[in-house]
């Protein structure tokens, strides 16, 4: 990749010189518009967008509070909420509330099924179900994402999950691929991370959740291609050891890469090294992922 008159990357874009100065010309002649509203122009301005043509907001912020934080301009101030990455607390109902016992052998629940979150009570019963079972809560993914709610074969609730867009950087991974910086950049796109994974507490039946990644690596190539315009090539999952053992991924032949550094998405100055450091889960989607990942 030509890096002569390259600002800055961001979520795996350069910036040039003329981009930057673009972004700085839409930001200081609207100086009543909102953050999101501002990040919304400089993508249709600069054409970012994922495959499906969808723009590419979020990520846009951040390019924003970058070249603020260089001192071009000052954005609007930020809205009073939560601080960034904190949980979401989410409404206790009935519908989340623990149920009778699902116990027996995997044959009994057969054919278990993913269903696709898309109608405003599946979201709901999804963000109930996560803010109060799994131990990270219910926060909303960076970039893009699906969840599933999972269903027995006589209709009852066994767990949800969510796949969303995969970390920028992660040592093991990029390790494991042969990834260069330039290259990275390039492919993070075929790349999709399982950033949720819940069954439900009152839920015992064994093998079950290897099952569920085994029907759920399966189902994900279509739908992310469907709803985003890229095939993925590999899934990835971070697995906290202190609480974990990765039983169920090994069971369904994922790769155990190594460990992260334990920073975080949005660590950029290292402040967090180390702090929840997690073990990283590869999973191929194709015969020929590393060739293809790997290519320039």
């Amino acid at each position: 990749m030509e890096t002569i008159g390259i600002v800055l990357s961001v979520a795996g874009r350069a910036f040039r010189v003329e981009d930057v100065g673009l972004v700085e010309e839409l930001v200081r002649g609207a100086p009543m518009a909102s953050r999101a509203a501002l990040a919304r122009a400089v993508c249709e301005k600069l054409g970012w967008q994922r495959a499906n043509g969808r723009l590419k907001v979020r990520e846009c912020r951040d390019l924003l509070e970058s070249l603020e934080r260089q001192g071009l301009f000052r954005l609007p101030e930020k809205r009073i909420g939560r601080p960034a990455g904190a949980r979401t607390s989410v409404p206790l109902t009935l519908f989340g509330a623990p149920q009778r016992p699902v116990e027996g052998q995997l044959a009994d629940l057969t054919p278990v099924r993913l269903a696709m979150v898309e109608r405003a009570a599946d979201h709901a019963l999804w963000r109930e179900l996560v803010g109060r079972y799994h131990y990270l809560g219910f926060t909303t993914p960076f970039g893009a994402y699906l969840r599933y709610l999972v269903y027995s074969g006589a209709g009852r609730t066994l767990g949800c999950l969510q796949f969303s867009s995969a970390a920028w950087r992660l040592a093991p991974r990029d390790q494991w691929i042969a990834w260069s910086d330039p290259v990275r950049a390039e492919h993070l796109g075929m790349l999709v991370q399982q950033s949720r994974f819940l069954i439900l507490p009152w839920v015992r039946v064994p093998h079950l959740a290897s099952h569920l990644l085994a029907v759920s690596t399966r189902r994900i190539v279509a739908d992310w291609q469907t709803r985003f315009g890229v095939r993925p090539l590999l899934l990835e999952t971070m697995v906290d050891a202190a609480r974990f053992r990765g039983t169920c991924y090994r069971a369904a032949n994922w790769i155990d890469v190594g460990v992260s550094s334990g920073r975080g998405r949005m660590d950029r100055t290292h402040q967090r090294h180390g702090a929840a450091p997690k073990r990283v889960f590869l999973f191929p989607l194709d015969r020929r992922a590393t060739e293809r990942l790997r290519a320039r």
